[in-house]
């Protein structure tokens, strides 16, 4: 799958873009047709630790699903987004397949 990554006000370093990569690709396993997707890396100025936030945005037939996690780290938060994301991804096909 083709996916778009983007930082703001920092650069991500190679090893996080594969690792986000790698936990999307995953995602094909559940829905082979995913088009694209395109993920955020924002660091908020918020108070805390969990000061940064992965917006996930899949397109699929149909569709655009999308989620967005706030953690600690840029990997937990995209765990979390890819979780969200194959729950939803398994909702989309079970209504494709219920018409």
């Amino acid at each position: 799958m083709k996916v778009q990554m983007q930082s703001v006000h920092f650069d991500a370093d190679q090893k996080l873009l594969d690792f986000i990569q790698k936990r999307l690709d995953k995602l094909e396993t559940f829905y082979d047709r995913v088009t694209e997707g395109e993920v955020i890396l924002r660091l908020n100025n918020k108070d805390g630790i969990n000061n940064k936030t992965v917006e996930v945005k899949l397109h699929v037939p149909g569709t655009t699903l999308f989620s967005q996690e706030d953690a600690g780290t840029f990997e937990a938060a995209a765990d979390a987004a890819a979780e969200n994301l194959k729950r939803q991804i398994t909702k989309y096909k079970e209504k494709l397949l219920s018409h």
